[in-house]
């Protein structure tokens, strides 16, 4: 029998998730039973790692996405400036711990689709790349100083996104009630 087989289930009397946490009357669980209550905690953290990212006092999903215009909805973002404003971009990010899941720079705006800790709000995530990215790209290319007062627009649009609908939380709050 290798490793894996005594990580199966016992199917005699304590089958299931109906196993009692020691061998009963105060004797140490069996060995098949410790190692299968392992097995499937270490499956259940894998399954969550890889959906949910951890730091010391949470596991978290935090994604949005973000939309935001040049000043005037300008199409300033062409070429070299798009180039050099994804580097910028993903420089920043790396910086401020951010995941860029998705990025797409049009000439009039920008969809970015980041995950981040919560550690900070949406607010400043988009106000660090913004002024970071505008006051890097005015420097490196004078004509976005002479068209426009100021590379950005001071609004943005920001969305999150999540692996449960909205329904589904509904649903669930409404059914602790009266628990």
């Amino acid at each position: 029998m290798g490793a894996d087989a005594d990580c199966q289930p016992n199917h005699g009397r304590y089958a299931g998730w109906g196993l009692p946490p020691s061998g009963g009357r105060g004797k140490p669980a069996p060995p098949f039973q410790t190692k299968y209550l392992h097995y499937v905690i270490g499956c259940c953290i894998i399954c969550i790692m890889s959906r949910y990212a951890k730091n010391a006092g949470a596991i978290f999903s935090v994604k949005i996405h973000l939309v935001w215009c040049p000043k005037y909805r300008r199409p300033v973002l062409q070429e070299e400036i798009a180039t050099r404003f994804e580097q910028l971009l993903r420089q920043k990010a790396k910086e401020l711990d951010l995941i860029i899941h998705a990025l797409d720079i049009m000439p009039d705006h920008v969809h970015l689709f980041v995950e981040h800790e919560p550690i900070r709000c949406v607010a400043e995530i988009v106000n660090r790349l913004k002024g970071y990215t505008s006051r890097v790209l005015r420097q490196e290319f004078p004509s976005l100083r002479s068209r426009l007062p100021t590379l950005w627009s001071r609004s943005y649009f920001a969305a999150s996104v999540g692996s449960v609908t909205a329904s589904a939380i509904r649903k669930y709050i409404e059914s602790q009630k009266g628990k």
